[in-house]
């Protein structure tokens, strides 16, 4: 799976990333106080999807040059 739960500190209420041990690109999404880490593709599109502001699902949609 392409999503990763991360935690947030709950006496904190801070989210940290070591970004040192994550590897290539990624995109942090956070909504309703949850937070994941989504990998992103070499070549390709992904697309967040919200619905009444809220997140709902993440998409990939990979491709390569020919």
């Amino acid at each position: 799976m392409r999503l990763s739960d991360l935690e947030i500190n709950p006496s904190t209420l801070k989210l940290e990333i070591d970004i040192m041990d994550k590897e290539g690109s990624f995109a942090v999404v956070v909504c309703d106080g949850k937070a994941k880490v989504a990998e992103l593709p070499p070549h390709g599109e992904t697309n967040i999807v919200t619905h009444q502001g809220k997140v709902k699902r993440i998409r990939w949609n990979e491709g390569e040059e020919f």
